[in-house]
């Protein structure tokens, strides 16, 4: 049986959800690659348990997380039964609905018959009572917002979630969100959103200053966009890279000369910074106090450590974040 670090905290900084009192860890570890069903075991229990020796308390997962869908969620039930069972106390885990999971007009979307269903069956995967938050994990324009919030907020009641967030949305349907939800009486505390120095949708579609004003946190996913934010692509491709092995979310024709050209500027400025290209985007992605944590996937321990060593909040001059807009947006 694992044993934990007893200097886990040591290190880790932790940050409120918004202004609620649930408090992630500024890294937060999600299984979105490397945790399906062709994964090996001892790599994911080295992650998992890595991530929690650094101080990650906050894992996150969503029913179709795979492949096959649903297997990260069975595999993280098995680390837990296994491994971590004595830690479930100090652990914040997080799982969503949303996108297509099994087949049929009840499989996806936003209705309350398949938010529930789901849930319930990731709670079966992964042998759980509860989770800390469950994500509504895409706008759906044909259920009713009124009808996916009030199933978020019997899913609350019903004692299966402490929390809610919602995934994916503009800053607009964000609000009308939140309206329903404070008029259920149900905690919604985080959104969760793709933002890094080369994606600025939220900032684009309001989401960013509307968490701000209704008090609500964000969690950005792919902070490094894909790893393009580091330094792995600037002498090639290399064969273990997700280019090569998993095609499906970053592709050889990103990597355009133009593209080249700016994280090569990037890492010039990070280097004037005193870091690395990683740790100045993981940094600038949580430069604002509405930023509650950054996510984080990893394929070995290894990264983890890595990305950990790299955060910090050190402050940005108004130079410097022009000079990432003039690079990145140009």
């Amino acid at each position: 049986m694992y044993q934990a670090s007893e200097t886990r905290y040591k290190n880790m900084s932790y940050a409120a959800c918004g202004k609620s009192g649930l408090k992630l860890s500024a890294v937060s570890f999600g299984l979105w690659h490397n945790f399906g069903s062709n994964a090996c075991y001892d790599t994911m229990k080295g992650m998992v348990c890595t991530a929690f020796d650094l101080g990650i308390t906050h894992f996150d997962l969503a029913n179709n997380y795979g492949p096959v869908p649903g297997s990260a969620e069975e595999n993280f039930g098995s680390l837990l039964k296994k491994e971590l069972s004595a830690y479930r106390d100090e652990m914040v885990i997080s799982t969503k609905a949303g996108y297509e999971m099994w087949d049929g007009p009840y499989g996806s979307g936003g209705s309350r018959k398949y938010l529930m269903a789901s849930l319930d069956q990731s709670l079966k995967r992964m042998g759980l009572d509860y989770v800390d938050i469950f994500y509504h994990h895409c706008m759906d324009p044909e259920t009713p917002l009124e009808e996916s919030m009030g199933a978020l907020a019997s899913i609350v009641k019903s004692g299966k979630a402490l929390y809610v967030g919602i995934s994916n949305y503009d800053g607009e349907t964000m609000e009308r969100a939140t309206d329903l939800l404070e008029k259920y009486h149900c905690p919604f505390v985080i959104n969760q959103n793709r933002y890094s120095i080369f994606d600025r949708t939220i900032e684009k579609n309001g989401l960013k200053e509307a968490a701000k004003r209704r008090g609500k946190g964000i969690i950005a996913y792919s902070p490094l966009a894909q790893g393009l934010l580091t330094n792995r692509y600037l002498n090639g491709i290399p064969e273990d890279s997700r280019i090569r092995t998993d095609g499906r979310f970053l592709k050889e024709t990103a990597l355009t000369g133009k593209r080249l050209e700016q994280i090569r500027s990037l890492q010039k400025l990070a280097g004037e910074r005193g870091q690395t290209l990683s740790e100045m985007a993981l940094n600038w992605v949580l430069r604002d106090e509405e930023m509650t944590s950054v996510l984080v996937g990893a394929s070995r321990p290894s990264q983890l450590v890595e990305n950990v060593r790299h955060i910090s909040r050190t402050p940005f001059s108004e130079e410097e974040l022009s000079l990432i807009d003039q690079i990145s947006l140009s």
